[in-house]
């Protein structure tokens, strides 16, 4: 054997045994540490066999949470990111509702004056032959249950094409009869009757957006995920979250757009990067302020107007928390958080500890039932002192803090894609062993003195001289 040929198979061997070991020893201590789970496995446990035994820790209050999955090529896959949920937790731990019969779910509301009764928004994917015979397309609708009797109520549903970028995410209720929707298929905001299922007002953004800028267009121009029911200066207006241009955005009724009155610039990611479900407190609550997940920075930030400008006032994030996507201020100045690529739901208190925690594969969003629509009683976090929080030394491996220095898209994206336990390293040492076994074994084919004749039947012999 020729003395490059030995060496070249020892290098590529421990490359091999390299990163297979990193794999292992990265799987195992996910497992040890719950650092990187995807799911509590009592709580999936809870959700396959119906089981009420408690399964998260006690809070007061139900807490309902919307899930979303990371399948792209198939409508679902088993897995606890997988599988899109509508799951609410009673006040003792228990799984109190647990439902899986749509695609996807997003937006979830309580009902005011209803108990236990939430409005959703949701995802079906539908089939070529359900659709125009030649492609896929999305049912999207909102949907309203009684989490005690599970009985449900269809509101209002439309079809959309595709289903990457064109399924709803929001709806707010304005009154007994109307809707507010944020329709990301057609990058604008409608305002429908769901009893006469007609469109009273709407908002285009190619009205004051020029669709050079944000996403791509005509693709995933805006990605307009989230719209709330707000009252500005005592009339009707719409704040819109356009996540693809880093803004959230106020339009009047009958105004339109209020232009000083936008958060955010276009590529300003100091600001927001790709946020998700801003939430607007008045100024009788602390505000003019927006509570907001601040999603590719991997934090949750609020920001007070003053003095006509925007100014951020509080900043909160931890060592596990990776692509939030929801934040309520609770009564309490508590602030729910919904963590997707933590898989958790948790609640900060003033002081920015964790107060309650409950861990649950890839969540959209969280509501705790009996204190108002998302953020609608709970105070501004100038009002109240609330405490900024980042991640301590200690709680910043020197792992994680490779892991910051990869662009936060492309970091957020591998998480979204891969098992939770594959963080930085494991997805080097995945690449550097498939990379590995490849060049080695077409070195190997190289160096046979083999051959196969394709024909009838098959030979394999040597080669002769």
């Amino acid at each position: 054997m020729a003395p490059g040929r030995r060496s070249l198979r020892g290098l590529f061997a421990g490359l091999v045994v390299l990163s297979a070991a990193t794999l292992v020893v990265g799987y195992t201590e996910a497992e040890r540490s719950g650092d990187r789970v995807t799911g509590d496995p009592a709580v999936e446990r809870a959700f396959r066999t119906g089981d009420r035994s408690p399964v998260v820790p006690p809070r007061e209050g139900l807490t309902v949470v919307a899930t979303d999955s990371n399948a792209v090529l198939a409508d679902e896959r088993d897995g606890p990111r997988a599988r899109a949920e509508l799951v609410a937790f009673a006040p003792d731990g228990r799984v109190y509702h647990y439902d899986r019969r749509h695609t996807r779910y997003w937006d979830v509301d309580p009902v005011a004056g209803a108990g236990r009764t939430v409005e959703y928004v949701y995802a079906d994917h539908l089939d070529p032959a359900d659709c125009d015979g030649r492609s896929v397309c999305t049912r999207n609708g909102i949907e309203r249950v009684n989490l005690t009797t599970g009985e449900r109520t269809r509101l209002y549903s439309r079809i959309t094409p595709g289903k990457h970028a064109t399924r709803w995410h929001d709806a707010d209720r304005v009154d007994e009869h109307r809707l507010l929707v944020a329709d990301i298929d057609r990058d604008r905001v409608f305002l429908v009757n769901t009893t006469t299922e007609l469109v009273e007002w709407a908002w285009d953004a190619q009205a004051d957006f020029d669709v050079r800028s944000g996403g791509p267009f005509p693709g995933d121009w805006t990605h307009l995920n989230d719209v709330e029911h707000v009252r500005i200066g005592g009339r009707d207006a719409a704040m819109v979250s356009l996540r693809n241009h880093d803004q959230v955005a106020f339009v009047g009724f009958e105004r339109g757009l209020l232009e000083n009155w936008t958060l955010g610039t276009d590529g300003d990611h100091a600001t927001l990067h790709e946020q998700h479900n801003p939430d607007y407190i008045p100024p009788e609550r602390g505000g003019p302020a927006v509570l907001v997940a601040d999603s590719e920075n991997g934090r949750i930030v609020e920001y007070r107007r003053e003095d006509g400008a925007w100014t951020r006032t509080w900043t909160w994030a931890d060592g596990r928390l990776g692509w939030p996507r929801d934040a309520d201020r609770l009564p309490n100045g508590n602030t729910l958080v919904t963590d997707s690529n933590g898989d958790r739901v948790l609640e900060v208190g003033p002081d920015g500890d964790v107060v309650w925690s409950a861990t649950i594969g890839f969540p959209y969003e969280a509501e705790r039932i009996g204190t108002g629509d998302e953020s609608a009683s709970g105070p501004s976090a100038d009002s109240v002192g609330l405490e900024d929080r980042s991640p301590a030394a200690g709680e910043t491996s020197l792992r994680t803090r490779v892991e910051a220095a990869v662009p936060p898209t492309v970091r957020n994206a591998v998480e979204y894609l891969l098992p939770r336990w594959v963080g930085l390293p494991e997805g080097v040492a995945a690449v550097g062993l498939v990379v590995s076994l490849l060049v080695w074994a077409t070195l190997e084919y190289r160096w046979t003195d083999r051959s196969v004749a394709i024909g009838s039947p098959v030979r394999l012999g040597r080669d002769r001289p």
